[in-house]
């Protein structure tokens, strides 16, 4: 099956956004996200934003220039950049006549039941009225000890919440590779099935300026949503709108279901 065909069979889409996607020198790249998201809802389909941003968006703003290792610091700037954040994601969406929806989560709400039926609750009830959720993990409460860690992780766990056909991984690169994209003999990984052995690629689990993930997150998360049914494309941000014209620079990891039909 072709990417094209990929998307144009999913119902419910999860898209995953990191800080360096739409942050700094790459800000403009939150309305070329948005206007996927647009043409997504307006072909019928339900769509999720598990987006990032919120500390780097605010960070500027207060003369900082190097990612702080101070907790209450950094709790600090989420509060300040989830406002921001949510202001370009409601601007952005305004173009298309679309609304955005807050959902922030911590682990708790998705490892302890009753916080986990709520918040299924509130997701669901904001696709029924036609708004676009835009969730972030809450990190003006959360502490190193109950963190999600990336929002790789968290995308992977709302698409099985939310019960998700295909999740989306934003990157800055097109595709896993068996070792980092520059390094010489690299080869691009088109498919990634429930049983292929990764254990030779080189991938590394560290990260650049305000994100906290990385291609070994990228992959864990890939893996555990696969693992629970839900098809995963892994592609570089500014090919996002390429994907429906079937834009082969990805990978795709084979989800459970898929596998075994």
């Amino acid at each position: 099956m072709r990417t094209a065909e990929r998307l144009a069979g999913a119902k419910r889409i999860v898209i995953k956004v990191g800080s360096s996607s739409i942050t700094g020198a790459n800000e403009a790249n939150l309305d070329l996200i948005v206007d996927f998201v647009a043409q997504q809802a307006q072909a019928g389909k339900e769509v999720i934003v598990v987006s990032s941003g919120a500390i780097a968006t605010a960070a500027p703003l207060i003369g900082l220039t190097v990612k702080s290792e101070d907790l209450a610091t950094s709790q600090a700037l989420a509060s300040i950049g989830q406002a921001r954040l949510m202001g370009r994601y409601e601007r952005s969406l305004d173009r298309h006549g679309l609304i955005p929806g807050q959902i922030l989560l911590t682990v708790d709400n998705l490892d302890e039941e009753q916080p986990r039926m709520n918040s299924s609750r509130a997701l669901e009830r904001l696709l029924e009225i036609g708004v676009v959720p835009i969730i972030n993990e809450n990190d003006s409460v959360a502490t190193q000890e109950i963190r999600f860690g990336d929002n790789d992780r968290l995308a992977s766990r709302v698409s099985l919440l939310a019960q998700a056909d295909l999740l989306i991984l934003l990157s800055d690169v097109d595709s896993l590779y068996s070792k980092p994209p520059g390094e010489d003999g690299a080869e691009r990984i088109a498919v990634v099935n429930q049983d292929d052995d990764l254990s030779h690629i080189q991938v590394s689990g560290t990260s650049t300026g305000y994100g906290t993930g990385g291609a070994l997150t990228k992959l864990a998360a890939a893996r555990y949503a696969a693992e629970g049914g839900v098809g995963v494309i892994l592609t570089a941000t500014e090919l996002v709108e390429s994907l429906a014209e079937g834009n082969p620079h990805h990978t795709w990891f084979e989800p459970v279901n898929e596998a075994a039909s």
